[in-house]
């Protein structure tokens, strides 16, 4: 996996210019197909393989990533572990099992089981096995991470198949219904959900409206549930990613579009996972005890509105 990785500068330092500490556009012109692979993707993204340094604050924790095959929901597994939980690694299909594998062993290099399980989390009881595989193998569940989440670009919201409006629905939001409702009975006080929204939810872009219209609810959600569970000690917040590098944007939009992603923000390239990691660490443990029903940011500088 290092060799893989060894075309990647990495200059992160405490003091790096956060312009230029990661690749920048342009990319080399590229696609893919559906669901999207780590290996195909020219820069490969970083998840903080060579930089995530944890500090035992998830120690003997257990989390539920959902989409942790790849892209954020990978490097936060990485992160996780080594912190020091135990992963269940929810992703879609055999499509991603290479993917899937490369993120256990990632995991089981920080020293912790991980269980990968392939399978559709818009079905209802797929969600809820999911949970219960979690606490039987695993012993417990204490942060749920929903983060898996489907998109594809279109010239307008009118040539948008309406299978793929049903289909985006329930993964992107109705299996957070699922999983939370399976998550939250068996979770104890100090426990947390982390959702994946986006800034799609406050800056919508017309060519991604069904996924876009999903990121606002999920951001809704989030407010609402974290009030109701507030008195079973369990907190809920969400994270606004914008344009971050990973396989379901390489899948989702045409290969020039690709090649200069990211470079409208004010800092000028995309976001990678690992950058993203620390966030949802800070979200899952006591540091951030007195934070619920927040959506935060990851934008690259553009404002959440």
């Amino acid at each position: 996996m290092d060799g893989r990785r060894a075309g990647i500068p990495r200059r992160m330092t405490s003091t790096s210019d956060p312009q230029q500490a990661e690749p920048t556009p342009p990319f080399p012109a590229q696609e893919q197909d559906p669901p999207g692979r780590e290996a195909d993707m020219q820069p490969l993204a970083d998840h903080g393989e060579h930089t995530y340094v944890g500090h035992d604050r998830l120690r003997d924790k257990v989390a539920l990533i959902t989409g942790a095959d790849s892209g954020i929901g990978r490097a936060v597994a990485l992160a996780f572990a080594r912190e020091g939980a135990d992963i269940l690694c929810s992703y879609w299909k055999e499509d991603e099992d290479e993917d899937a594998a490369e993120t256990k062993q990632l995991v089981e290099e920080a020293g912790r089981r991980c269980l990968t399980v392939p399978g559709d989390i818009g079905d209802h009881d797929h969600s809820r096995s999911l949970v219960q595989q979690a606490v039987n193998e695993l012993g417990r569940l204490d942060v749920l991470v929903n983060n898996a989440a489907y998109q594809m670009a279109y010239d307008s919201f009118l040539d948008i198949p309406h299978e793929e409006i049903d289909f985006v629905f329930r993964t992107n939001i109705i299996a957070m219904f699922h999983l939370c409702q399976a998550a939250v009975p068996v979770m104890e006080p100090g426990s947390t959900i982390i959702n994946t929204t986006s800034i799609q939810a406050a800056d919508p872009t017309p060519s991604l409206l069904h996924y876009a219209t999903t990121k606002g609810a999920i951001s809704t959600f989030t407010k609402g549930l974290a009030q109701e569970v507030a008195e079973r000690g369990i907190r809920v917040n969400a994270v606004a990613p914008g344009p971050i590098w990973t396989p379901l944007v390489a899948m989702s939009f045409p290969a020039e579009k690709n090649a200069h992603f990211g470079a409208d923000t004010p800092l000028g390239r995309p976001g990678q996972p690992g950058e993203l990691a620390p966030l949802y660490v800070f979200l899952a443990t006591d540091d951030s005890r007195y934070i619920s029903g927040e959506v935060i940011g990851a934008t690259g500088g553009k404002p959440l509105h």
